[in-house]
């Protein structure tokens, strides 16, 4: 089994290949930092549970198509046709919208949104050929309910959902699986560093739940993949707003207004 993780190098990402490790799968892990990506790839060396001629590491931005289609076709060439895609290269810079540089803000939806789309495009015909596969996209519970100070992360992270759920219509009898899980605030230097500057707007409405760690979350998701679940909610808040957002979502904002007035 041919495993590949974007956004492998470090939090959600690397504990899932983590898991998939101790399973004897073979893993390819993509990401940017190529640092972070040989630390990755001796710390899952050093754990026993996966041999060099078994894991692949790729320096790629998902962000562009020729970089991570180029990165999979190599690793595919090395490891054997991927059997499983799990999306989780995200990438998140908070600020009020009149602030944040176009730069910035097309950054995060050229990361969150088209680079998982690249990501996809690059197995997801292979796998259609061979008649099995499975997807797993990474998305976040911001997609679920707008945050003040996450105009670009919750527009990049919310587009995942309808991606995914056109893309199980189109792959559906294909023997192709597509999920989509929503995680939680999640303990990684990526949380410190948004942490640092979220709004005390966003941080009042997003409540006093502590974040879950990385194994955690990874150990759900793996879970989810086994069980053909497409949609993967973490925890009462996030699965309420999954299945009664609708509902919740006008209260909340009637909440938060009366608050700030």
């Amino acid at each position: 089994m041919h495993v590949i993780v974007t956004g492998g190098s470090s939090g959600i990402g690397l504990e899932v290949a983590r898991l998939y490790a101790g399973r004897g799968a073979r893993l390819t892990l993509v990401a940017r930092d190529p640092v972070k990506l040989e630390n990755a790839r001796r710390e899952l060396l050093c754990s026993g549970h996966i041999q060099d001629t078994d894991l692949h590491v790729a320096m790629a931005d998902v962000g562009r198509d020729s970089d991570i289609s180029a990165a999979i076709a190599d690793a595919e060439a090395r490891l054997g046709p991927c059997d499983l895609l799990v999306a989780s290269a995200g990438i998140v810079e908070p600020g009020p919208f009149e602030t944040i540089p176009s730069e910035g803000f097309d950054r995060q939806v050229t990361t969150n949104l088209l680079g998982t789309a690249n990501a996809v495009r690059a197995v997801y015909a292979g796998m259609k050929a061979r008649g099995r596969g499975r997807i797993m996209i990474v998305s976040s519970g911001a997609a679920l309910i707008g945050l003040h100070g996450y105009t670009a992360y919750c527009a990049s992270k919310s587009a995942l959902t309808g991606f995914a759920e056109a893309l199980a219509f189109e792959a559906a009898g294909s023997g192709v699986g597509i999920s989509i899980c929503f995680p939680p605030d999640t303990f990684t230097a990526q949380l410190e560093r948004e942490l640092a500057k979220r709004s005390p707007q966003a941080q009042a409405l997003m409540g006093k739940a502590p974040p879950w760690t990385a194994p955690a979350v990874a150990r759900r998701i793996v879970g989810a993949i086994d069980r053909g679940t497409p949609k993967l909610y973490f925890g009462f808040s996030i699965t309420a707003l999954g299945l009664f957002g609708s509902l919740i979502k006008p209260v909340l904002m009637w909440w938060y207004t009366r608050k700030r007035s």
